[in-house]
């Protein structure tokens, strides 16, 4: 069996929800499971015995500096600014390159496993799963567009030609860190420039496309490909309430192993703790 990592990105705000999330990977996946942990520097002690805690800096380039705002300067290439969305990808992706697992899970702090699973579930014939939903991007959603948009600018590929696309970004996001160091070294290649300030540059992209653009148009697809996330997920910034959220869990199918309710939604955590705590319940 491959020997499996998950990565998960967090900061004080999201304390209590990787807490909730932490306990879940000990309560439902593989013995043993590694659990990497990035924050901040001033946040390090607050998420101790949350498995392997690790801080930004750890994996953002030297010339990198923080900005208030949530912003980020990288004095290689000042301008533009670097925003946080993009150094929190930027971060993900060098965390998963450093890592010496066979796969990674890439799992926000909003994310709580309900049902257990095996590393066989993510791998399968020495390949990593790899989420791809066919022809689910178009028009509608102008930001995915211009994600691929980007990622084919970034890999040297031809501009996009026709829609619609296909969809890479899931929850939890399963990674193979070979490809991603490659996939980066690539990067690297085409820009002339280290990865991390090219695709600190940008000021819009998208890490699981970025990946899903590489593992289809340069590497050729990959034979463990589903359209499925194995999760359900909630990403509206608009509070939940007690029939709403009741109603999203019960849309768990047999197949679905965890449940992502946006921190961004604000929900009433006493609520969200009571309606995954029922999922449990009826997974175990």
């Amino acid at each position: 069996m491959a020997r499996m990592s998950v990565v998960t990105p967090s900061y004080r705000p999201d304390l209590e929800l990787c807490r909730d999330l932490h306990a879940s990977l000990q309560r439902y996946g593989p013995a043993g499971l590694h659990h990497c942990v990035v924050v901040p520097r001033r946040d390090r002690d607050l998420f101790a015995g949350m498995g392997e805690v690790l801080t930004t800096d750890e994996f953002l380039p030297r010339t990198f500096r923080t900005l208030p705002g949530n912003l980020w300067c990288n004095v290689a290439r000042p301008v533009p600014l670097v925003r946080g969305w993009i150094a929190q990808q930027l971060i993900k992706l060098a965390a998963v390159a450093a890592s010496d697992a066979e796969l990674v899970l890439l799992v926000d702090s909003d994310m709580v496993f309900v049902r257990r699973f095996t590393d066989g579930l993510f791998y399968r014939d020495n390949t990593a799963r790899f989420y791809r939903l066919p022809d689910a991007i178009d028009e509608r959603l102008p930001r995915h567009v211009l994600w691929h948009k980007v990622a084919r600018r970034l890999l040297g590929l031809p501009p996009v030609k026709r829609l619609p696309l296909p969809d890479y970004i899931c929850w939890p996001m399963c990674w193979d860190p070979n490809i991603v160091r490659d996939m980066l070294a690539h990067v690297a290649r085409v820009s002339g420039a280290p990865w991390a300030t090219t695709i600190g540059g940008e000021m819009h992209f998208s890490e699981g496309i970025l990946y899903g653009v590489y593992v289809d148009e340069v590497l050729g697809g990959s034979s463990f490909a589903e359209p499925t996330m194995l999760s359900i997920a909630y990403s509206a910034e608009i509070p939940l309430d007690e029939a709403a959220i009741k109603a999203f869990v019960a849309t768990l199918s047999p197949a679905d192993i965890a449940v992502m309710i946006s921190a961004k939604s604000a929900t009433d955590q006493i609520l969200r703790k009571r309606a995954l705590a029922a999922a449990m319940a009826a997974g175990d």
